[in-house]
């Protein structure tokens, strides 16, 4: 009998909030984010893109492309909601104890959230400009996991490069 190899807990939910993320309605860059009970369960899904009853980007061009903001900076200009926020705002107290996956790096403002929302654990994929928000999370006791997807263990093997 061929044996097959069953992916990780970690990556079938990385695979989801994959998913999640392609219904954001920002140009830049289309983030995902689910929640998880320590059982296992899926509390909550959240992507990033403007208030409901606000016209999206996707619709009407994105301010900080217009001004020429560095991504990473001014988040403040952006209307749009982080895909984690989103995930929080649903998922209220279920949140607590819980697993976050996030399709990059959760920026500062989205790490204190996670903070007080009492997320235990954070998955990432992706990177971003600023890691601000994973000192911030290693300060407040949330584990944090970089999840490699099979794609980047390629590409490094490829350059040459060896990652964790």
């Amino acid at each position: 009998m061929k044996k097959i190899r069953r992916i990780s807990k970690d990556e079938y939910f990385m695979n989801i909030a994959r998913e999640v993320s392609k219904r954001s309605t920002c140009t830049r860059r289309q983030i995902g984010a689910i929640i998880v009970s320590d059982v296992g369960e899926i509390k909550s899904t959240g992507y990033n893109g403007n208030p409901r009853g606000m016209p999206h980007c996707e619709d009407i061009g994105c301010i900080r492309d217009d001004l020429k903001i560095p991504s990473g900076t001014r988040l403040e200009t952006c209307t749009a909601v982080h895909a984690e926020q989103n995930a929080l705002i649903q998922a209220g107290t279920n949140a607590r104890g819980g697993t976050m996956y996030s399709t990059i790096v959760p920026c500062p403002i989205c790490a204190r959230m996670i903070m007080n929302a009492q997320i235990r654990r954070v998955v990432y994929s992706g990177d971003y400009s600023d890691k601000a928000g994973l000192d911030l999370l290693k300060q407040g006791s949330v584990e944090v996991v970089r999840l490699i997807t099979p794609g980047e263990r390629k590409k490094a093997s490829s350059s040459g490069k060896k990652r964790r």
